[in-house]
């Protein structure tokens, strides 16, 4: 099996034809979620948050093969993603794709459970603390992309379960659990 910086890629990743938007709409479905599982998997092991569709992106292309996805084939599997919600284009020229590896419920979900692991119930801690901060080494939290964790931060505030306070800059924005 082949692998890509430690990651094991699936048998189908060295099958020329799913480098190739497959005509039959049957066979298009079933390459689509191949895809898209994949694509998903790869971004939670290697920890990447954003696609650009023209960036060089190792699953784009399989040099043992001599395969490229083209241009079409990675929008629309980029495309599939984000009509399941799991992702969504940055910008109106869909040149750049934030993934959601996790939904943002499960973010905030991690959230909660790294609040209540650390003992932060009630405490107040930064946002920089917790993407980069000793307690987040190791975690899924660690560099988590700031747009996902300002949704799922969101997301929490309006049930309760912290309130945010803004700082001078975006280094010392503070968070205050009350799990």
């Amino acid at each position: 099996m082949q692998k890509l910086r430690e990651f094991k890629l699936p048998n189908f990743f060295n099958y020329p034809p799913y480098f190739t938007l497959q005509p039959v709409r049957d066979t298009r479905e079933k390459q689509i979620q191949l895809w898209k599982e994949l694509i998903i998997d790869y971004c939670k092991t290697q920890k990447i948050f954003v696609i650009g569709i023209e960036d060089e992106f190792p699953l784009f292309t399989n040099t043992v093969i001599e395969r490229s996805l083209t241009h079409e084939a990675r929008e629309a599997f980029l495309s599939a993603l984000v009509s399941e919600g799991r992702a969504e284009w940055m910008d109106k020229g869909r040149r750049k794709c934030l993934i959601f590896w996790h939904r943002i419920q499960d973010w905030a979900d991690i959230l909660l459970q790294f609040a209540k692991d650390n003992g932060l119930e009630d405490g107040v801690v930064t946002i920089e603390e917790i993407r980069f901060g000793t307690e987040s080494q190791g975690t899924e939290l660690q560099g988590i992309d700031r747009t996902i964790l300002n949704r799922a931060l969101k997301l929490l505030e309006q049930k309760g379960k912290l309130v945010v306070f803004k700082g001078t800059s975006t280094d010392d924005e503070g968070i205050k659990f009350s799990v």
